[in-house]
């Protein structure tokens, strides 16, 4: 099956509406979309993420993750958007869309790609508040799962 895929890095805000309507025009059963948001801070005081990233680099390895996804699922379309810049609390900072012919893979091709995403993009995250700043790293929960995932069989394939 050849994927359609749309990957784009932006500063800009980006319309789910028209990414949902985009993967809708093709044909499919099944469209999974994650929105990341800017969330506060476990004791509050956030006033901003600052997202970082090389242009060139952050997109070939983007293309690399939803390529990595196509190979595994039977997908129809992919949409993978992250934004960069200063971004605030309840802002969207990506979207994952996956359109397939069944639900599961839709769901767990945007899983996958979410969670490469957090170990493998070339972003870094630093959060702005009232105690200063600190940059993000990735978790072990994060790093868990891509274990999962070397391990994993499509559903499709078993």
């Amino acid at each position: 099956m050849q994927t359609s895929k749309h990957i784009c890095v932006q500063e800009m805000d980006f319309d789910l509406p028209w990414h949902y309507a985009r993967l809708r025009a093709r044909p499919g059963g099944a469209v999974c979309l994650f929105t990341g948001l800017v969330r506060d801070l476990p004791q509050g005081g956030l006033a901003a993420l600052l997202i970082e990233h090389f242009p060139g680099m952050a997109e070939r390895r983007l293309e690399a993750i939803v390529d990595q996804a196509a190979t595994r699922w039977p997908l129809a379309a992919i949409h993978l958007v992250h934004r960069f810049g200063r971004l605030e609390p309840g802002e969207q900072i990506v979207l994952v869309g996956c359109l397939s012919d069944h639900r599961g893979d839709a769901f767990d091709a945007c899983r996958f790609i979410m969670d490469y995403l957090k170990t493998d993009a070339p972003f870094w995250k630093k959060t702005l508040g009232v105690e200063g700043e600190a940059w993000v790293e990735a978790n072990n929960a994060d790093q868990r799962q891509i274990r999962n995932w070397n391990h994993a069989t499509p559903a499709h394939r078993k």
